[in-house]
């Protein structure tokens, strides 16, 4: 029987917002579970795809959060690191269209911490594609074990990276020297407008795309928020427009949008190897999908996808 598991890879982050304090002096913060990878493997078991996430999860405060909110979401932390290290905190600052800029205390936490003894226990066989990027493709010390364990897996799975880009904690020159590199890994690259701004100053969308498929990632995916998705495959190329959303914040929006782009290619059995099966069409029925999961996180606060049920409404009903 062909693999079905999506194996996840990343970090955990708590993410904290501003909310009106009650007396003068004071800030409030609402804590939600997030970090990009862990919000990718929430949406993923929120589809209905076995999403199994590898992590390295604190025993403090915001790591009980974390594995309550994975494991009510149906995400198997069965291979998940007991970490000592305390959890990443984010706090964020939304903008009047709900665009967050994050500050970030990140340092000496559990996430970036990878031992190359904690990955190599992992057992893959049951893995059609392992997906990450983030944080912990650039963090150091864990982000070799985690370039390691990629190359390790790339013969068997489909590997699916998403660079989210956080210049204000990593200098943009660090995703820029291993890019080349992650694309000799990917077969799935998938980033955001922002972030092709950052790695590819001046360049455009079709270029970068170009750039990318010769390094070797076959299929690139950039999403414009509401300007919708250019993808390409092995060069060939679509756009489609952005389902419509009321947005109340876009956290979380990509890492939907890239659970629901390797749900749908997934649940069709096309994920595996080097994505041999994959025609253009399926990658436009794939993004027309993902369109319509990450404009439900859109509309909800913080990086909370919707599940399943969730999207067939919004099918059913006509609005997307």
């Amino acid at each position: 029987m062909t693999p079905r598991q999506i194996t996840v890879l990343g970090e955990c982050v708590a993410d904290a917002f501003t909310e009106p304090a009650n007396t003068t002096g004071e800030l409030a913060l609402r804590v939600l579970p997030g970090g990009g990878p862990a919000n990718t493997a929430v949406a993923l078991a929120r589809l209905g795809t076995s999403a199994r996430f590898l992590a390295r999860i604190s025993g403090d405060v915001f790591g009980r959060l974390f594995r309550g909110h994975l494991e009510a979401s149906g995400v198997d932390l069965s291979d998940a690191v007991e970490a000592a290290e305390p959890s990443t905190l984010a706090v964020a600052e939304l903008d009047t269209q709900g665009q967050a800029t994050f500050s970030f205390h990140a340092q000496n936490t559990a996430d970036w911490q990878w031992r190359a003894e904690e990955l190599a226990r992992v057992d893959l066989s049951g893995t059609a594609c392992v997906h990450t990027g983030s944080l912990a493709l650039v963090r150091q010390p864990g982000a070799g074990v985690v370039e390691d364990f990629l190359a390790a897996a790339a013969p068997g799975a489909t590997i699916s990276i998403d660079p989210n880009v956080r210049p204000l904690l990593v200098r943009p020159e660090v995703y820029r020297d291993r890019l080349a590199y992650w694309c000799t890994l990917a077969d799935v690259l998938r980033l955001s407008e922002e972030d092709l701004e950052i790695l590819l100053p001046g360049t455009s969308p079709e270029e970068a795309c170009d750039i990318w498929h010769a390094a070797g990632a076959r299929l690139v995916v950039i999403t414009r928020g509401a300007g919708g998705v250019l993808a390409s495959l092995d060069g060939e190329r679509l756009q489609m427009p952005a389902t419509p959303a009321v947005v109340v914040d876009t956290v979380g929006a990509g890492d939907s949008f890239t659970a629901g782009l390797l749900h749908h290619l997934g649940a069709r059995g096309l994920l595996g190897g080097r994505l041999p099966d994959v025609r253009l069409d399926d990658v436009a029925g794939a993004c027309r999908f993902a369109s319509r999961v990450a404009a439900l996180t859109c509309s909800v606060p913080g990086p909370n996808p919707p599940w399943r049920s969730e999207v067939e409404e919004l099918v059913t009903s006509g609005r997307g």
